[in-house]
This record gives C-alpha cells, structure tokens and sequence, in this order.
C-alpha cells in the first residue's frame, strides 16, 4: 500500500516540476540579465545597422538547467540614437515608433559560469 502512494506522490510531483525542464523565470534574475545583455551585444555586432539596438521589453524569460543553464528569452528590441563603436554613450530606445523600428527576438543563450563560457545558440527575429 505504501508503495502505492509513494508512487501516485511521486508521480504527481513529476508533472508539476520536471528536472531538465523549461522554467518561466524573473527576466530580472542576475542569470537572465547577463545572457540577454551578452544577447543583445552579439545582435548588435552581426546586425547591419549603424544604430544600436536595445531591449524595449522583456516578453518572456525561461532556463532549462542542462550542464549549465540554457536561457530562452523573447524581447521587444527597439533602435536608439546611438552609433555603433561609441561604447560609452547611453542609449535610450526612440519613443517614436517610425524611428524605434521594433522587431521581436528570441535569443537561446547557454551559460557555464564555472567555464567562463556563454554562447548564443539561436536568435530568431521578426
């Protein structure tokens, strides 16, 4: 009998947390901040655009822990008044919609902290 409703527990606790499985998270968790700033740094050196983009929203953050954690995190990026190569400025993004051009991104992004290794694994705009 006891084994029963050790299984039937056990089971129960199964579904509702699922080890290796995708999370929802605070997108203002340390972990997410830095993936989604290493993110938005690598989006910006690919992109073809002469302004910087930044993140306007956070739409959705998860973490999957797989031999570090894995980061999947949709944003609202938006284009601000700064140049690329002027590092120090603070950009702002554009409150004008014509001149904030938003997109959506999801950025996968895995950490291992412990290897000094953070690599974007999957960006996907539109």
């Amino acid at each position: 009998m006891w084994k029963t409703a050790f299984l039937a527990a056990l089971f129960a606790v199964g579904f509702s947390f699922m080890t290796g499985g995708l999370m929802d998270i605070d997108s203002n968790d340390a972990g997410v901040l830095d993936a989604l700033n290493y993110a938005v740094q690598a989006h910006n050196r690919r992109s073809n655009d002469m302004y910087v983009r930044q993140v306007a929203e956070v739409v959705r953050a998860q973490a999957q822990v797989v031999e570090g954690v894995k980061y999947i995190i949709t944003v609202k990026m938006a284009r601000t008044s700064c140049r690329k190569g002027n590092d120090n400025e603070v950009c702002s993004v554009h409150t004008d919609p014509q001149l904030a051009q938003n997109y959506e991104c999801t950025f996968t992004v895995w950490s291992r902290p412990w290897l000094n290794d953070t690599r974007v694994m999957k960006e996907n705009c539109v």
